[in-house]
């Protein structure tokens, strides 16, 4: 099976979103030297966020295949239609969960006792729409253990920084996984599934999700402030403020194409924002 096969697979594209702030956690980390650690602990970072989002989408898709088989929004995708075996969806997953403990036992001794906690975290999401209608606080708490986790392999102990800034990625996360959930509202009540849209309906499932974005912006206030970040920083804070508004005047519209428009681009272009203010504001230190 061909590599682009196994890319589309777990969507590898959108691996954009989270691993920006696992990278502007290492370079707040490692400010001292204009927050470059090193290419070593760079690759090896990089290589542990690839590796768990990898293991984790991948066994996200194997555990919902069935579930993905009846709804109409991702009946096409590689198990349901079988273009993709489940032993070639399990083989990838056991080599990136292999991948991430080889790269974590490479950085440093914390971060390899860890990674089995970080495996089980990014797992268990999966199972969670099965019974909780926060699930989307699940998938944020498994895209949030990024930041924290680069800031470890750099400095390799624990201090508040990335524990606001996990935090701040975790409601960043529920918010837009809230939007991009009303897309299976019916679907979702129909087959029980849990999610908030499914308990709250679409018009305060929405509310939820801007109260969410709200707290990840008095989050990202309070990471640059006890980071001592500087201008460049808030004007980046600025930028991504435009971007969530934005984002949730196309998610009123409910319609496919302004959904994927405040998911996908939006979600990008506030990723990338934020690392590239925090590269710049600690390069200017």
């Amino acid at each position: 099976m061909s590599l682009r096969k196994y890319l589309e697979f777990v969507r590898f594209s959108h691996t954009v979103f989270a691993l920006p702030f696992a990278l502007a956690s290492m370079v707040v980390a490692a400010g001292a030297t204009r927050g470059w650690p090193g290419w070593r602990t760079f690759l090896l970072i990089l290589a542990a966020m690839v590796c768990a989002r990898t293991a984790a989408m991948g066994f996200n898709r194997i555990v919902d295949q069935k579930i993905d088989a009846l709804n109409p929004r991702t009946a096409q995708r590689h198990l349901p239609v079988g273009s993709m075996t489940v032993t070639g969806a399990w083989s990838l997953v056991v080599g990136a969960a292999a991948g991430l403990v080889v790269a974590t036992w490479l950085i440093n001794p914390l971060c390899f006792r860890l990674s089995p906690v970080a495996l089980l975290v990014v797992f268990f999401y999966s199972f969670t729409k099965r019974f909780t209608d926060f699930s989307h606080f699940f998938l944020g708490l498994a895209l949030g253990i990024a930041p924290l986790g680069a800031w470890l392999a750099v400095r390799g102990q624990f201090d508040w920084p990335p524990c606001v800034l996990a935090a701040a990625v975790v409601f960043w996360l529920v918010g837009f996984d809230i939007i991009y959930a009303t897309q299976d509202y019916e679907f979702d009540r129909s087959q029980g599934l849990h999610s908030l849209p499914a308990r709250l309906g679409i018009a305060r499932s929405l509310q939820m999700a801007r109260a969410a974005h709200g707290v990840m912006m008095v989050l990202l206030l309070a990471f640059g402030l006890i980071s001592h970040l500087r201008v460049p920083y808030y004007f980046g804070l600025a930028t991504i403020l435009v971007c969530l508004v934005a984002q949730h005047v196309l998610a009123r519209k409910q319609d496919p194409v302004s959904l994927n428009a405040a998911f996908f681009r939006m979600n990008a272009v506030i990723s990338a924002v934020f690392l590239g203010a925090v590269v710049v504001d600690v390069a200017m230190k």
